[in-house]
């Protein structure tokens, strides 16, 4: 036994777990999943009704370690029309004797890997000297992008888009008073990722908000906002013209849609997926080949990283694994 249950509420994972502290912990477990160390199923998903699903993601930190599964429910926010709400629960349980050891709040903590799992992805992929950040969508993920690209990239100037201007500028503004790098609103997805370094895709557009034509050479994109088979966020030329790396092969094969949306227009072979970010980590893959290459992370989020996450904090408030 390990003590009793402990709950972390959206409050105390916000407390306990920074995005810079979940860096190297989705870091590690991504190298965990690609060597097989650990055991993940495709997640499965069930569908409520007209944008409600209810989600089951469960894996296993390897024998012995800690296992569960994220539950989540995935809704259409009522307050802002076109963005999802991921609420729910990150559910450990200690390996040795099967007991539940902790519950933790799955939006929040959904929220802070995700964001984490993109820069590290972006400090393996990007140039080093890459100081100019796009960001596509105005959500939670947006803010969380920022703050966590700029703990793994020295950034200058920070470039926002999304569908209403004016919220842009709101965003902006509130980044700019944070005491960030400049942060400057713009009315079209392409003049804001034109001269850019850095690219994040945080929406929640069904269909392509980003064209690679727009991408410049040498620079290295995050797709992170469309986690189903039957959304993409950036059109088949971006996939087509990139060194495409998945957070996981398997999953991208089956739910990321940009992936599927190329195979299916046959601009790419079955094999275009360059490496798994976890063999790129552990230095079995190299990561960016070229200055002028573009490479593009295809983020999914996976339980794994959840339950690392989730781990970690049990760990650092006491909790023995």
């Amino acid at each position: 036994m390990t003590g009793g249950l402990r709950v972390f509420d959206a409050e105390a994972v916000r407390a306990g777990l920074s995005v810079q502290a979940c860096i190297p912990v989705v870091r590690d477990a991504m190298i965990a999943l690609s060597s097989g160390r650990v055991r993940q199923n495709l997640r499965s998903f069930i569908a409520l009704s007209e944008g409600r699903t209810f989600a089951m993601m469960p894996a296993s930190l390897g024998e012995d370690a800690v296992f569960g599964a994220k539950l989540v429910s995935v809704f259409e926010s009522a307050e802002a029309p076109g963005r999802k709400r991921h609420r729910g629960l990150v559910i450990l349980f200690d390996g040795r004797d099967g007991v539940p050891i902790c519950v933790a709040d799955a939006e929040e903590i959904t929220r802070i890997r995700t964001a984490a799992a993109s820069a590290a992805a972006t400090e393996a992929l990007a140039r080093p000297e890459a100081d100019t950040l796009a960001v596509l969508g105005l959500g939670v993920q947006a803010a969380a992008h920022i703050e966590a690209i700029a703990a793994v990239r020295d950034l200058r100037e920070v470039r926002v888009w999304g569908r209403d201007l004016a919220k842009a500028r709101a965003f902006a503004k509130a980044v700019a008073e944070q005491a960030g790098p400049r942060c400057l609103a713009f009315q079209s997805a392409a003049d804001a990722v034109a001269a850019s370094d850095i690219v994040c895709t945080v929406t929640g557009a069904s269909d392509p908000i980003l064209k690679g034509a727009w991408v410049k050479p040498g620079a290295h994109v995050n797709l992170v906002g469309s986690s189903g088979p039957a959304r993409a966020e950036a059109d088949a030329q971006l996939v087509t013209e990139s060194r495409f790396i998945a957070d996981h092969e398997e999953h991208v094969r089956a739910h990321g849609g940009e992936f599927l949306r190329a195979l299916e227009a046959g601009v790419i072979p079955v094999d275009h997926v360059a490496a798994e970010i976890g063999a790129v980590y552990a230095g079995a893959v190299p990561g960016r080949t070229s200055a002028e290459e573009v490479t593009v992370y295809k983020s999914l989020g996976h339980a794994v990283q959840d339950l690392a996450a989730a781990a970690w904090l049990y760990k650092q408030e006491g909790g023995r694994l």
